[in-house]
């Protein structure tokens, strides 16, 4: 076994969040950050290759990524509110002023790219503060009710006693329809004030549409509760919880899978179908993030597997500037005010570019964290965090931000 564990900090979370942040990054550049546009007179070995791409870089990462980053969000809120109460001191009224500061770096994200997380994270950050001194069975009793989809339940017991009913299409496609307007356009400005107003709408619509705010809080409190427990530090113990959990979250997944490849044919009704799928695919992405979690937790503690999965880790370590980077140059190659790539470039050529990108940003996060304790914008997070603290020792209490 390779120790992953040096200066209080847990290697594996780091590598595990720069996964996230290169999966996202990939599935960005795939979907042009929000332009969907298929460029016209490809050869039918690049269409069919575009299609293998997308497919399988969305069958691997597509609601898992994000998953995955919401899970170490909660250990995050564990582990900093766990380093404090060691010291005598409530890290919760901090926590929240973090989540406030989270909110503006999201504003900004948001001018950039209208699918910005941060700012939902930053809120529904805040109901994880009354969680931080509950026990462990009444966190995992919400934790699992709020993984069930109670209100997609409720809706899909609706549905069933009128399958007959008619509905009609997500709030959603409204303002994703307007997305053209300002996105494709030329102006920097438009395309600002589009992504903050109509796209920032659309995207709060679809999260409500897709369970996205309960499965969000459900995975807070399921990545606080890995904290207590200590699951991502190495040990007997961790090793068989992750190795449990690879076989369970396995066996889930496929008879998920397989359900939803055949949800069409088994449900006729749309008013069924739509909040059984919301249920269905919700769960689904959580089994394979579980999968892709415990495999990837399991192999970091291979000697051979951690050289090559702790290349991750410095861009776990800059997760909140690189994530905010990769916005910023996203849109400015295929934006209509940038470079406007997404008229000539498929899933193929995107992926490519997602593949250089990645390698680029790791670069520039190994040359940053050798020569600095944190990200750019991870320092100034930092200390506006403690700038109404009267003691600067308390600077010091956590890198993991």
């Amino acid at each position: 076994m390779v120790s992953t564990k040096d200066n209080n900090r847990i290697h594996v979370v780091d590598a595990l969040r720069g996964l996230a942040i290169v999966s996202i990054m990939l599935l960005h550049n795939l979907e042009h950050f929000d332009v969907y546009f298929l460029p016209e007179n490809f050869p039918d070995w690049l269409v069919k290759l575009d299609k293998m791409v997308w497919d399988s870089s969305f069958f691997m990462f597509a609601g898992k990524s994000y998953a995955m980053f919401a899970l170490l969000f909660g250990l995050t809120f564990f582990i900093q509110t766990d380093n404090q109460a060691k010291k005598g001191k409530d890290f919760r009224p901090v926590f929240a002023w973090r989540l406030v500061l989270l909110l503006v770096f999201g504003i900004i994200n948001s001018a950039f790219y209208q699918g910005d997380i941060l700012t939902i994270y930053a809120v529904i950050g805040f109901l994880l503060i009354p969680f931080a001194r509950l026990n462990n069975k009444v966190v995992l009793g919400v934790a699992i009710i709020l993984l069930l989809q109670p209100i997609e339940i409720v809706r899909l017991l609706q549905a069933i006693e009128n399958p007959d009913a008619v509905i009609g299409n997500p709030e959603s496609w409204a303002y994703f329809g307007k997305m053209d307007e300002y996105i494709k356009d030329g102006s920097f400005i438009n395309t600002v004030k589009g992504n903050l107003t109509n796209g920032k709408i659309a995207v709060l619509k679809w999260s409500n549409e897709n369970g996205r705010f309960l499965h969000i809080l459900s995975l807070f409190l399921f990545g606080m509760l890995a904290g207590r427990k200590k699951l991502f530090k190495p040990s007997v113990e961790s090793n068989k919880f992750w190795t449990k959990a690879l076989v369970v979250s396995s066996i889930a997944f496929v008879v998920l899978y397989v359900f939803q490849k055949n949800v069409d044919n088994i449900f006729v009704s749309e008013v069924i179908r739509r909040p059984l799928k919301t249920i269905e695919t919700s769960w689904t992405n959580l089994s394979f993030m579980v999968v892709l979690v415990s495999g990837f937790v399991l192999l970091f503690q291979k000697k051979a597997w951690n050289k090559v999965l702790r290349a991750l880790s410095p861009i776990g370590k800059m997760s909140l500037s690189n994530y905010i980077l990769q916005s910023i140059i996203g849109s400015t190659l295929y934006y209509g005010f940038g470079f406007g790539l997404y008229k000539y470039t498929g899933a193929t050529y995107s992926f490519l570019i997602s593949i250089v990108l990645s390698v680029l940003i790791g670069y520039f996060s190994y040359w940053w964290m050798k020569n600095n304790k944190r990200g750019p914008l991870e320092t100034i997070w930092h200390k506006a965090t403690w700038v109404f603290s009267k003691k600067q020792t308390n600077k010091n209490t956590n890198a993991y931000i």
